[in-house]
C-alpha cells in the first residue's frame, strides 16, 4: 500500500518527509539550499539551538525569512545538556532561537532532552508560559518515554516526539505505537542509520536505493511517522521525498521488520 502523504502536526497538514540540519553550517550555499528544499516540497526543517554551534539555526532563519509557504513548519530544541531544562537557561535559548530564527514565534519547539537535575515540569512550564504568549506554536519532546509522554501532557499539549529510530534502532517501538494511539507526530532522527540484510534485494525490485527503502518502511510502520533525513543536498532531498510513492507489499513490511 502507497503510504499516505501528509500527516496533521499540530493541525497543520504537512508532507511525512522533513529535513534535518545537524550539518547545516552559516553560509551562502547552505542558504540557497534550504530554500531549494523547501522549493522542493519539504514541509518540516528541524533544527537546535546547539547544531553547528548555532550556525544551523542562523542559516534556517535567513532562507526562511519573510517566508511565503503556509504550510512550513521550522522546528528547533533547547535544554540538551544536562542543567539546561532549567526555566532561567531554557528561556534564554528560546529566545535566542527566536532571533537566530528571525521569527516572532517558533513553529514547533521541542525539549531537547529530560534530565534529572530539572523536572520536565518546570522546564514545560517555562515552554507552556511562552506558548500562551505566542512566541511558540507547538511543542515536542525528544527521547521521552511514554510515561514521560503522558506527564508533559499533563502540563502543555504535545504535537511531536522525536527520537532515534530506524530499521536497525527499535527501541522506542512502544512509544512510535503510543503516538499512533494519541495522533501525536513521531519524527524518527538518523532514519537512514539501518543495514537490513533484505534491503537490496528489496531496493533492486522497486527500482530504489537503499536509503528509500530505509524511509519506505518508516511511513509505513506508522501514519504518524515522519523521518527528517539529514542531507546538504538538493538531490538527496528529492530522493527522499521520492520515497512517499514507494509501495511496500505487506511481505515486503514484514520481512523488513523481522532483524536480519
Amino acid at each position: 500500500m502507497k503510504p499516505v502523504r501528509t500527516v496533521s502536526l499540530g493541525g497543520t497538514e504537512v508532507s511525512r518527509i522533513g529535513l534535518g540540519t545537524n550539518r547545516l553550517s552559516y553560509t551562502p550555499g547552505h542558504v540557497a539550499f534550504i530554500r531549494a528544499a523547501v522549493e522542493s516540497g519539504i514541509d518540516v526543517i528541524d533544527t537546535a539551538h546547539l547544531y553547528v554551534g548555532g550556525d544551523s539555526e542562523r542559516t534556517v532563519g535567513a532562507a526562511l525569512a519573510n517566508r511565503k509557504w503556509d504550510t512550513l513548519v521550522a522546528a528547533t530544541k533547547g535544554g540538551y545538556a544536562s542543567g539546561e531544562g532549567r526555566p532561567d537557561i531554557l528561556r534564554g535559548q528560546i529566545e535566542q532561537s527566536l532571533r537566530e530564527l528571525r521569527t516572532d514565534a517558533i513553529d514547533l519547539y521541542y525539549l531537547h532532552r529530560v534530565h534529572p537535575d530539572t523536572p520536565l515540569e518546570q522546564s514545560l512550564a517555562v515552554i507552556r508560559e511562552l506558548r500562551d504568549a505566542g512566541r511558540i506554536k507547538r511543542v515536542g519532546l525528544s527521547q521521552v518515554s511514554i510515561e514521560q509522554i503522558e506527564r508533559a501532557r499533563a502540563v502543555v499539549q504535545i504535537d511531536a516526539v522525536q527520537s532515534h529510530y530506524n530499521l536497525a534502532e527499535r527501541g522506542w517501538d512502544a512509544v512510535v505505537d503510543y503516538c499512533e494511539r494519541e495522533r501525536i507526530v513521531f519524527v524518527p532522527y538518523f532514519p537512514l542509520r539501518a543495514d537490513h540484510p533484505a534491503q537490496g534485494a528489496i531496493a533492486a525490485e522497486h527500482d530504489v536505493s537503499r536509503e528509500q527503502i530505509a524511509l519506505a518502511w518508516l511511513l509505513h510502520r506508522s501514519p504518524m511517522m515522519l523521518p527528517i533525513p539529514g542531507s546538504l543536498s538538493v538531490d538527496h532531498v528529492r530522493e527522499n521525498i521520492a520515497a512517499l510513492d514507494i509501495e511496500l507489499t505487506g511481505e515486503e513490511f514484514d520481512t523488513l521488520s523481522t532483524a536480519g
